[in-house]
């Protein structure tokens, strides 16, 4: 992952932000990274944490309104 050109967070789905992020954690558990890899990786597991985040808040409000309308 560290070295190619990765996408832009916000224009990720739900599922590719949290496939990579499963991929930033598994390369900082391994340790082989330098300290600036390491920084790099952590900063964009933090992105990808938040978009990932974004999508579920996004996915709630939907179930909210979805409940609310049923609900009238």
């Amino acid at each position: 992952m560290t070295g190619e050109a990765r996408p832009d967070v916000s224009e990720l789905s739900y599922e590719q932000a949290r496939d990579e992020l499963i991929q930033v954690v598994s390369e900082l558990e391994q340790g082989a990274s330098s300290l600036e890899q390491s920084l790099s990786l952590w900063e964009r597991g933090e992105a990808l944490a938040g978009r990932c985040e974004e999508w579920l808040i996004g996915a709630r409000a939907r179930l909210d309104a979805a409940r609310a309308q049923a609900a009238e």
